[in-house]
């Protein structure tokens, strides 16, 4: 017998409750409090039997990866922890393993995560069935069709970015091996009145906003666009922008998945042609008039909107023009024509947007569906997989919520139908007695809405075929007089007496108990929205057009098949399209997906449980538990069982040879389990409460911690023993090996202390014998100074009777003062020129005298200086200390200074006073100016030069036009806190301002000039002179200065020069701004 394989399951490293019908206690609060503690664990997915529940987690979880595909490929539903890969495994192997149809329903509300819930069971099944290059396109056309309806028929609302605005159900057709071949797409109520208007902080369809974006500068020439969003009415400026979302590269994606799906490059081309023209028609706008019999008309204000249309359609403008201002009504063979109100043209206009883009999203539809159908005429079976709006309930609930809630009822209606159907089939199969269930049946519901007669939709269209005044009042009262009595209908203003004091009632809304709770829905725009009307004029005019898309999409405009049949209404269209939806559903085996928002802020960790309970009620959640638990809470095969619990019994461990049945049967009745616990199918155990089920589970739990206590035993035993084995076995090589390691160890530390013994002795000697022959050394040459001294004391004492007492002074003094005299009158004669710059000196004749030459020549030079200052005036002076100030700034520090030492520093280059151009610059200006010059000012953005007057005084520095000598800024000196400049040959540099003062509101200034080193010098002269504090000038070939709140590095590279010698700025992006120099 082969060894089985071993497998996970459901119940191990169980977070919370996989399954939800095994909760115990079942309440709603351990319902939700289950859902949050896996949520918060990251388990998203939790069953209720083979439902799925999906939990949005608003954030990329590595749990879709081609491993986990693997995992859960060819795995029973409840093998492995729950996952939506294992229901899309289910159902896949059911159509192709046991040829049964399948359908996945995808339900929940918008930003719960349908869309990407289809798509994971579309890229699943992709990912698992057959191979080949023909399998291969089929399986890429059926996933690229996603991008192109998601472009036409998604917006961001306020719940999600990306909302689906229409239902959708794709039929995916297999052959008998499980491959692809093709498949077939219908959807369902498009919300086309979001083409004319927003809520606010929700967007338009997402392919307005991708054209814009993405579209070529000669695309969108050739659709007679711009590309700012502003320019168009139909589109909500305050969330044209999404975050995380790149119109431009969505855009991109949409091409190129229509040219996957198989859109001729024309075709693509009529599309975003109709998409322009739907755009622009919301620019037309009306403007009244009245005409001689009184009657209000209108006429279109600027026309040259209606004539890019017109060009873009290949229509006549006259034709179209006509359309929006006049009505036609025929009634057998009499035609009345009647003008339009301003009211009515706009009602026109946007009417012709909403239907021209319903009509583009249909044939879009059914453009993929020509592509991706099967080519093939064998016999197919199906896969279903619908992805339809979820139960609304607004503050705010009209038509559209009215229609999408009667679709969720149906859909609940046919879930509880199959859900007891499938059970039913299941116990019946097993062998086990099936017990009649308890469920509310929503088909009174269904019946309110629907009914032929007396149904709300019916009545709805029978007010709109009403001849006479027709308003949602009348529609309303109709209501109130028919469904008065009926217990799910509530109204102000029905006969009945328990809502007449009801102020949560408004008097023109009724209320409705759906399955999931109470709705109010506003009548307001019921009758409209139902009628769906669009003038036979302007089908006509559509019709007329040399536009071949557009002309295809209004048939009935062609005169020769001109009908004077009233259109079904909205509300008949989409009842039909349920009960065909509905019909289709029935004849296949249904797979469910529930997905549940956590969060109305679409953010990750983040579970409202109010909102999530809220959504669990409409979902129904808690009636399918009940359903499923109704009879037996858990089911498992007899082989599985056994295999899961044997250990819990001495006869089945650790071999059962005998059949699973019987060992399960053995297993039981040595546990003593109830009988009444428990019920024996044909191939699956039945156990009826999760008490049972999680009582066997502990058991088993406390049975493998003793069975891995014995094995650790018996395993430690084994090692212990063949480790003091190999122990003992080394013990004895250790043991040589490190006596002899010892001893070696011990012969070489006595070895190095004798050779360290033997050198401090051999030291000790050479030293003692080092010190006495110093010793002796020393003795010696005491002995002969002393002898030396000796000698000298005698002769001197012996020859002094010959010599007077002061002669040798006296003729030292003599001889020293007639030195200096000849010293002197030499020095007279060779004294160098007057020149401060002179540097010469007469050679030191005697040594004795070289501190006194050294001071001579400074005293003299310090002299010279002297005189060459006194020629000095006071203005030369100054000149002077500025160019001595310039040169401790700038001498081998910046290159430019070796071109500005020869050029003298005049100031008022512009001669401010004498100039009549700047009159009225001298005006403003009251303090005396002490340096007047042009500079070019380089823009904070762009890194552009604009010539600008500096002038700077005791005070201030100022900024002025050139031109209209117009003062831009007026910066105080004691703003400013340090200049910076490069270290190279260019003239520009920055000031920089303190933070938070009233100059530096837009950043620090940049500047260029020739006389950099005049300008600096006189402005750092200047604020000295002013706070007596010298500024920072900081000269480094990179710097930092402060732009608005952004600081930006300054840097300084070489290059060629365009513009002559003045530095090229290029702002590269907000942190950096590049100088090229020469």
């Amino acid at each position: 017998m082969m060894k089985s394989e071993v497998k996970t399951s459901l119940l191990d490293n169980m977070i919370g409750v996989g399954d939800s019908v095994l909760l115990e206690p079942l309440t709603e609060d351990t319902f939700l409090e289950n859902l949050k503690n896996r949520f918060d664990h990251r388990e998203i997915y939790t069953y209720i039997g083979s439902v799925v529940i999906s939990v949005n987690p608003y954030r990329q979880l590595p749990i879709y990866t081609p491993d986990k595909v693997e995992e859960y490929r060819n795995r029973n539903f409840y093998e492995l922890s729950p996952h939506i890969y294992a229901l899309a495994d289910e159902a896949y192997r059911s159509l192709r393993d046991q040829d049964k149809d399948q359908c996945i329903l995808i339900t929940g509300e918008s930003g719960a995560g349908k869309t990407e819930a289809s798509k994971l069971v579309m890229s699943y099944v992709a990912a698992v069935c057959g191979k080949g290059a023909e399998v291969n396109q089929v399986k890429e056309q059926l996933l690229q069709s996603n991008p192109v309806l998601e472009a036409f028929g998604n917006a961001k609302t306020m719940r999600n970015d990306n909302s689906s605005r229409f239902g959708k159900y794709m039929d995916i057709e297999f052959d008998f091996k499980g491959d692809p071949l093709g498949g077939v797409i219908s959807n369902y109520l498009l919300e086309k009145s979001r083409v004319v208007k927003q809520p606010r902080g929700e967007r338009n369809f997402h392919i307005f906003y991708q054209l814009l974006s993405g579209g070529s500068e000669d695309l969108l020439k050739q659709l007679k666009l711009e590309r700012e969003f502003n320019q168009y009415n139909y589109l909500c400026l305050d969330s044209a922008k999404v975050n995380g979302v790149d119109d431009a590269a969505n855009f991109r994606t949409v091409k190129n998945a229509m040219q996957i799906v198989g859109f001729m490059d024309d075709e693509v081309e009529l599309v975003l042609e109709v998409v322009a023209a739907v755009l622009k028609l919301g620019n037309i706008e009306f403007k009244p008039e009245s005409r001689v019999n009184g009657l209000d008309e209108s006429r279109i204000q600027d026309k040259n909107e209606l004539k890019e249309i017109c060009e873009l359609l290949g229509q006549d403008q006259a034709v179209l023009e006509r359309a929006f201002s006049f009505r036609t009504v025929e009634a057998k063979q009499e035609k009345v024509s009647t003008t339009l109100n301003v009211a009515q043209a706009y009602y026109a206009r946007d009417a012709l947007a909403k239907n021209l883009y319903n009509r583009l999203f249909t044939w879009l539809v059914n453009r993929i569906n020509e592509s991706i159908k099967a080519q093939t005429k064998v016999r197919k079976k199906v896969m279903g997989v619908l992805d339809i709006y979820g139960f609304e309930i607004f503050e705010n609930n009209s038509f559209e919520q009215f229609i999408i809630n009667y679709c969720n009822e149906k859909l609940q209606q046919i879930f509880i139908e199959l859900t007891l159907k499938e059970e039913q089939e299941e116990y019946i199969k097993e062998g086990i007695e099936w017990t009649h269930i308890e469920y509310f049946n929503n088909a009174i519901i269904c019946e309110l809405i629907e009914n032929n007669t007396n149904g709300i939709l019916a009545m709805l269209d029978e007010e709109c075929l009403r001849p006479g005044t027709v308003t949602d009042e009348t529609f309303l009262e109709k209501l109130n007089q028919i469904c008065a009595v009926h217990e799910r209908f509530e109204s102000r203003m029905s006969k009945s007496s328990r809502f007449l004091n009801d102020t949560t009632l408004p008097h023109n809304c009724f209320r409705i108990q759906h399955y999931a709770g109470k709705v109010m829905y506003h009548v307001e725009g019921f009758v409209d929205k139902n009628n769906d009307l669009l003038y036979r004029d302007l089908s006509q005019a559509m019709w007329k057009t040399n536009h071949v898309l557009v002309k295809a999409l209004f048939p009935e405009g062609n005169p020769a098949k001109m009908s004077l049949k009233r259109p079904p209404t909205a509300g008949s269209q989409f009842k039909a399209s349920v009960a065909t939806l509905m019909k289709n559903l029935q004849t296949k085996n249904p797979n469910y997906i529930r997905c549940i928002k956590p969060n109305d802020q679409k953010t990750p960790h983040v579970f409202t449980e109010a909102l999530v309970c809220h959504q669990v009620r409409y979902l129904g959640l808690m009636e399918n538990v009940r359903v499923r638990r109704a009879g037996y809470a858990f089911k498992q095969p007899y082989e599985s069982c056994l295999e899961r619990y044997k250990m819990l019994c001495s006869q089945t461990w650790p071999h059962w040879r005998q059949g699973a049945r019987d060992g399960v049967k053995v297993l039981l009745t040595e546990l003593q389990i109830p009988p009444e616990e428990f019920s024996y199918g044909r191939s699956k155990i039945f156990i009826r409460n999760p008490r049972t089920l999680f009582e066997l589970e502990d058991l088993r739990k406390r049975r493998l911690e003793d069975l891995a206590t014995l094995i650790q035993k018996i395993y430690r035993g084994w090692k212990c023993r063949t480790h003091f084995l190999l122990m003992k076995k080394s013990q004895i090589t250790i043991s040589a090996w490190t006596k002899r390691h010892f001893q070696r160890k011990k012969y070489l530390h006595l070895k190095s202390v004798t050779l360290i013994i033997q050198s401090y002795i051999r030291g000790w000697k050479a030293r003692k014998l080092l010190r006495e022959l110093k010793y002796q050394k020393l003795c010696e040459e005491s002995a002969t100074t002393i002898a030396a001294y000796w000698r000298g004391f005698q002769v001197r004492r012996e020859y002094r009777k010959f010599f007077r007492a002061n002669a040798g002074r006296k003729i030292y003094e003599f001889i020293v003062q007639r030195i200096m005299q000849k010293y002197f009158l030499e020095l007279k004669k060779k004294l160098p020129s007057m020149s401060p710059t002179e540097t010469t000196w007469p050679a030191q004749p005697y040594l004795f005298l070289d501190n006194t030459h050294t001071e001579l020549k400074r005293i003299f030079h310090l002299w010279r200086c002297k005189k060459y200052r006194d020629q000095f005036t006071a203005q030369k002076r100054a000149i002077f200390e500025e160019k001595l100030e310039a040169s401790e700034l700038f001498k081998d520090k910046k290159a430019l200074y070796a071109n500005s030492v020869s050029q003298p520093f005049q100031g008022d280059y512009l001669e401010i006073s004498k100039n009549p151009k700047y009159q009225k610059l001298t005006g403003a200006v009251e303090e005396k100016i002490l340096l007047a010059d042009v500079v070019n000012k380089i823009n904070r953005a762009n890194g552009k030069g604009a010539p600008r007057i500096f002038l700077l005084t005791q005070s201030n520095f100022f900024i002025a036009d050139q031109k209209s000598g117009q003062i831009k800024s007026t910066i105080p000196v004691m703003d400013i806190t340090s200049v910076s400049v490069s270290k190279q040959t260019d003239g520009l540099f920055a000031v920089h301002l303190k933070e938070g003062s009233t100059a530096a509101a837009k950043g620090d200034f940049l500047f260029t000039s020739d006389r950099l080193i005049e300008i600096i010098t006189k402005l750092y002269r200047t604020i000295f002179f002013k706070t007596n504090q010298k500024i920072n000038v900081e000269i480094n070939n990179e710097f930092l200065v402060q732009f608005n709140q952004d600081k930006v590095c300054v840097k300084f590279i070489q290059g060629a020069q365009k513009n002559g010698n003045l530095p090229a700025c290029k702002r590269k992006n907000n942190r950096l701004l590049e100088v090229t120099v020469p």
